[in-house]
């Protein structure tokens, strides 16, 4: 099939960026359309091409009236296939991004098949290939897609995502595709004299690195049926952990109680209290960087019941008295060891937007850490039980607002400057 509009080639500049967008069959595919947008607003020259799949979920009329050029879905176009249209298309091409990318399309790819236009097409093209993945978490954690993608990913194909967060089918974790800005910013930081190179997008610029990340609350025990706890549902880490193993980085994830799945190469410890969490810190050392993204109880209770409290323990009165003790400081204990990390990185929650900046400086500070991210809790839209977040970075000698953005997103940014600090350090 190919569809066109009556300004599809009036509206191609020669002089674009050529990006061949294959669309597969998944429900980001609705996401597809404002990616053709924003690949457009960048300056790019956009043609789509679609598998079967993809049409059940947004019609190639979309695509056309967005990118101003035919839509291509099929090898049985007569028009198209007369002058080898697929082959065509493939020469044209100087970049393909492949979003969303479905497990189906990843195997295809890592096994050479070629049996409709898209996987005939990147089987045809010498242009760079990336790929945005989006799948149900367990279809992306399943040994066969992984292995998949690190054969993908040993022939440079670049991967973008996936973020962690809400799935159609109801189920929370890594699988959901990159926005499209996030896409966009990615696809251009890796073409050669479009912009910076961002590392994290075409090398593992923390192979080698040793990285602990602590992630989640800690739930401090009253009895053995009631604790005091936080809202910290432990994205922002494990993100910070999922992309550190992207990256290369050996990355050990001591995680407070928390539901979410282990990211793939990752190892990571369970942990209940603040006195575990400290306990397998330090353990975890020697490193070259220590991420502190846990929320860590301050203050626990003295003594813990044997049996649940009951009403009849307060005796006559209404209220119950529980006396608290301060709990170990895992991050500037970390920060003040004789192994200490080469890196140190804090985060600070705060409620009092207004006070934002004077908090975290003085946590900086009086704990001795290198880098500490800020965020803003008290937003509906970023911190706690969220997806996004919203991130200042502050060191001694600088200030970085990484802005808001989804938790995968930011977790990259805030490697980055950590890669960038880490290089300065080496000479």
């Amino acid at each position: 099939m190919q569809v066109s509009t009556p300004t599809s080639t009036s509206k191609s500049n020669p002089a674009a960026r050529r990006v061949l967008l294959c669309v597969g069959g998944g429900i980001a595919a609705y996401k597809a359309v404002e990616l053709v947008r924003r690949l457009r607003d960048a300056g790019c020259d956009v043609r789509v091409a679609m598998t079967q799949n993809a049409q059940r979920f947004v019609g190639a009329v979309s695509f056309a009236a967005v990118s101003a050029n035919p839509v291509r879905a099929s090898l049985w176009d007569e028009d198209a296939e007369a002058a080898m249209g697929h082959i065509e298309l493939a020469r044209w091409a100087q970049q393909v991004l492949i979003a969303p990318a479905t497990a189906n399309i990843l195997a295809k790819l890592a096994h050479g098949l070629a049996d409709d236009l898209v996987s005939t097409l990147c089987l045809a093209t010498t242009a760079p290939v990336t790929v945005a993945p989006a799948m149900n978490l367990r279809m992306w954690q399943h040994t066969a897609t992984q292995a998949n993608l690190e054969t993908l990913r040993a022939r440079g194909v670049q991967v973008i995502g996936p973020d962690d967060g809400a799935q159609a089918c109801g189920e929370f974790g890594p699988g959901r595709m990159r926005e499209p800005a996030d896409i966009v910013e990615r696809l251009f930081a890796a073409m050669p004299g479009t912009g910076p190179v961002d590392a994290a997008a075409s090398t593992r610029d923390l192979q080698g690195r040793r990285i602990v990340i602590t992630a989640g609350p800690t739930f401090e025990d009253l009895d053995p049926v009631r604790y005091l706890g936080n809202r910290s549902s432990g994205r922002m880490g494990f993100a910070l952990a999922a992309a550190a193993a992207r990256r290369g980085a050996q990355v050990q994830l001591i995680a407070g109680p928390v539901t979410l799945p282990t990211p793939p190469g990752v190892q990571r410890i369970d942990v209940r209290s603040a006195a575990q969490m400290h306990t397998a810190a330090q353990a975890a050392l020697p490193a070259d960087v220590f991420i502190g993204a846990a929320a860590v109880a301050d203050f626990a209770p003295r003594t813990r019941a044997p049996d649940k409290l009951k009403k009849r323990d307060l005796g006559d009165g209404d209220a119950l008295t529980v006396d608290l003790v301060r709990t170990p400081d895992v991050l500037a204990d970390i920060a003040k060891s004789a192994r200490r990390p080469t890196l140190v990185v804090g985060f600070a929650a705060e409620t009092r937007a207004d006070a934002l900046e004077a908090y975290a400086r003085e946590k900086l500070s009086s704990k001795g850490l290198d880098l500490i991210a800020a965020n803003h809790v008290g937003a509906s839209d970023s911190g706690f039980d969220s997806d996004s977040n919203n991130l200042t970075v502050y060191a001694r000698d600088a200030e970085h607002a990484l802005g808001r953005a989804s938790k995968t997103h930011l977790a990259e940014r805030l490697l980055d400057l950590v890669v960038q600090r880490l290089t300065t350090q080496a000479t």
